[in-house]
Parts: C-alpha cells; structure tokens; sequence
C-alpha cells in the first residue's frame, strides 16, 4: 500500500472525509468515477474545496488532495482486481475504523453501480497500454562466447532501448543482433521510413 506513505493517518483523512454531509461527499465520489473513466478528465481540487468550504466544511488544499488520493486508490484497486463491492468496503475498513456505516453503504452502492464497467475499462487500458521510446544506445561489439554467434571474433551490435510505459515509469530492453541479424533489421527500418515518406 504505498498510498500510505503519501498520505499522513489515513484515519486523519477519513475523519475529515467523516465531517463531509453525505451528498457532498457522494458528488465527489462521482467526480471520481468519472475521472477513472475518462483519463483526460481530471478531479478539480480548487472547485472541490470550494464545494467543502460552501457547506462550512474549510479543509486546506492537501487535506482536500489526501481525500481524493485516498478514494481513487481504493477504487482504482477495486477496478484493477474486479474487486466486488463487499470487498471493496471490507479493504476500506482494514485501512481505518473511523468509516461511519452510512458513508460505506454509499461507496457499497456506487460501486455496485460502477465497479464493472471500470473493471472493463481498466482491462482495456492494461490492453492498450503501449510503452513510448524515449532513448536507444547501441554499440559494436566482438563476440568471444555467444550462443548465438557459431565462430568467435564475430562482430555484433548490442542494443539498449530505454521505454516510459503508460504511467511514466521507465524500463531498458536489451538485446544481442549479429550482423546479418541488424541488416534484416536495418532493412525493415528503411522500408518503414520510405512508407511514412508516402504518408
């Protein structure tokens, strides 16, 4: 749960989220879902707090941040694991005894309303989730023991590719190619490129 280390006292967040009259809270949810549905559209925290403060709830910027990190990590956790409601409700009481029984019955209903069809959507994220190239590095090598190359002081390249996926995370592909092998490869990326000449 690294949640827990952004968030100080996740039962500090949920006594504030306690002191929220239960429509207001129950928009804010909604504003939720709709964000994890649609990734382009994000919670306004500015116009969230400002709901807070119209009710005389008066919450600082991070206090208003810690409850919609909070709510979005269990629902996008619910999304991921296709989490049924019940379960859902019961990881939400592991983390904190302070949830009251009518705002639980409230996130109950709304996911038994929405949890599925964020399931699918997050399947189809995982899906279509497809790494960016950000760097690649080679270099020319001499093979001294390889299993791919059958005689020794053959030459080879050495590939390093650097790849952000989805969520900006970054990992390294590498692989071996003899020169046959980067020729083929040379040739297919010459093909490509004299296609997007056409395009």
């Amino acid at each position: 749960h690294f949640l827990i280390f952004f968030i100080a006292g996740v039962d500090g967040v949920v006594e504030k989220i306690e002191k929220l009259p239960i429509d207001l809270f129950a928009e804010t949810l909604q504003s939720i879902l709709v964000h994890l549905q649609d990734q382009n559209r994000a919670v306004d925290l500015i116009e969230t707090g400002d709901k807070f403060q119209r009710v005389g709830i008066n919450l600082d910027q991070k206090a208003v941040q810690d409850i919609i990190k909070l709510t979005t990590y269990y629902f996008r956790l619910a999304a991921k694991s296709n989490l049924s409601a019940d379960v859902l409700v019961s990881k939400l009481t592991e983390c904190s005894s302070k949830w009251s029984k009518s705002t639980l019955q409230l996130v109950h209903q709304l996911w038994t309303e929405h949890g599925a069809l964020l399931h699918a959507h997050q399947e189809v994220l995982t899906m279509a989730s497809i790494g960016q190239l950000v760097d690649i590095q080679w270099k020319l090598g001499m093979a001294v023991s390889s299993d791919t190359c059958r005689s020794l002081n053959s030459p080879f390249i050495c590939v390093l590719m650097k790849i952000a996926d989805t969520s900006g995370e970054m990992s390294y592909k590498s692989f071996e190619m003899t020169v046959q092998q980067f020729q083929n490869f040379y040739r297919q990326f010459k093909e490509m490129a004299s296609v997007l000449e056409t395009v």
